[in-house]
């Protein structure tokens, strides 16, 4: 299981460099908030890790979303996240498809991941279990759970261990990797070393519990020995 930590800055990413996978988001903008190319550039300059980009929470405007991630993809991210603001499966399937063509298609050795939320019913919007198998049919490499509403409520309080249990394995049977993120604690570690995915997103937590606050270096090590 690998620690994807998300700094919103360079001063941030400095802090969160003993992490698995250095994340660009700028929360801000959301769940999945895109930030600016020259901060990608700017992180990917102080680290061999990857280097993932959020390029935004969308809704149905597959080109914004496939323009988006070509240049995350050309600003030098090595995973590329979407998440999908939307219900209409038809309408995800153009965005997903959207998304990995335009990484793909230049950058085939690079990452896609598409995002969904735990949050789906009171959000709206399209379930996870529905998202995956779009996924997979559209060559994504990861699959993913994050809470779309940043209010701190957490992902275990939508979706239980069962539930996330069963993605995971949906995902594995399906050839996609599994991400897992919104608003987890230290003490959530134990149960996503049960259920294995991939990767765990954190922010809140080696912010010491508020994604508005700065990353702190000792909790980004407390993180990483937890998911060991």
């Amino acid at each position: 299981m690998k620690l994807l930590v998300s700094p919103s800055s360079p001063e941030e990413a400095q802090r969160s460099l003993a992490a698995d996978i250095i994340d660009v988001k700028k929360p801000s903008e959301g769940s999945l908030g895109a930030n600016f190319p020259w901060v990608i550039r700017a992180i990917k300059a102080m680290t061999e890790k990857p280097v993932s980009a959020a390029i935004g929470d969308f809704d149905n405007k597959p080109g914004g979303a496939a323009l988006a991630a070509y240049g995350a993809a050309c600003s030098g991210a090595d995973y590329i996240k979407v998440g999908l603001m939307l219900s209409d499966p038809a309408a995800a399937a153009e965005v997903i498809n959207g998304v990995v063509r335009a990484v793909k298609d230049e950058f085939p050795e690079k990452y896609v991941v598409i995002a969904a939320y735990s949050d789906y019913e009171r959000l709206g919007t399209i379930s996870p279990f529905d998202m995956s198998p779009l996924a997979a049919a559209a060559g994504a490499d990861f699959a993913m759970i994050d809470t779309g509403k940043k209010d701190r409520r957490s992902t275990f309080e939508f979706m239980d261990e069962e539930a996330l249990t069963r993605f995971t394995v949906m995902n594995r049977d399906a050839g996609l990797g599994t991400a897992l993120a919104g608003s987890l604690v230290f003490e959530d570690l134990p149960v996503l070393k049960r259920i294995d995915p991939e990767i765990i997103g954190v922010r809140g937590m080696v912010c010491g519990g508020d994604r508005n606050a700065t990353i702190r270096e000792d909790l980004v090590a407390k993180a990483l020995a937890g998911v060991r």
